[in-house]
């Protein structure tokens, strides 16, 4: 899953990039909020979390703007501020969830993962849990009919990206979009390799080739050699 990470304080900033990079999740960070408004725009993230203070552009200024060009991204806005007033100020732009400075990385973390469930109608999913197969995002492994299936990172980040979109065919370019962030070489081929592994490990049926087109997570459980 790729974020955008919009906050101007640097060591806040680079401890919520370290944190949610061990997480497995692409982040790009930006701390101008005119340059959030443009990228945020134009690019396709599948989560925004946005600082209210910043420079350039206020950060409601931002979401407003995104908003009325009918981007739809799930924003998580992160401020020192706490008052019931900013707080419906922050919904009525159109912001999903509100977390207030100073936060414990955990419930960061839980609220993203609550927020991409919502956001791929799974909001009443307390887990990742598609056909038998339940990600256990804390640990980056799945397990398979009460089996524990260990994942690399890299299968983690691809699995947990097809179980947010069950049946849904995903292209190569499509895939490369959400799982690398913008300053990293996005190679189709790699993964082509991670899908191979994936299959080896859960079964051949889970992910369906379409040739030409792309990927589909089947939902369909077969087994694995």
């Amino acid at each position: 899953m790729r974020l955008l990470l919009v906050e101007d304080h640097v060591p806040l900033a680079d401890e919520l990039l370290a944190s949610l990079t061990r997480q497995g999740y692409a982040v790009d960070w930006l701390a101008d909020g005119r340059d959030a408004a443009v990228q945020g725009a134009s690019e396709p993230y599948d989560l925004v979390i946005l600082d209210l203070g910043l420079p350039g552009l206020p950060g409601l200024d931002v979401l407003r703007e995104w908003r009325a060009l009918g981007v739809a991204t799930p924003v998580l806005i992160l401020t020192a501020r706490g008052s019931w007033a900013e707080r419906i100020d922050g919904l009525k732009a159109g912001a999903d969830d509100y977390l207030t400075k100073p936060f414990h990385p955990e419930e960061l973390s839980l609220r993203i993962q609550a927020l991409l469930r919502r956001a791929h109608g799974m909001a009443n999913q307390a887990h990742l849990e598609v056909a038998g197969l339940r990600l256990d995002e804390a640990r980056q492994c799945v397990l398979q009919d009460g089996q524990e299936v260990d994942l690399t990172s890299a299968e983690f980040r691809l699995l947990r990206y097809f179980m947010l979109h069950p049946g849904q065919l995903l292209s190569k370019g499509h895939l490369a979009e959400h799982l690398y962030d913008g300053e990293t070489e996005r190679d189709s081929n790699v993964i082509e390799v991670h899908i191979n592994h994936l299959r080896r490990k859960l079964g051949r049926e889970v992910i369906e080739t379409r040739r030409g087109q792309g990927y589909r997570f089947t939902g369909v459980l077969g087994n694995a050699p």
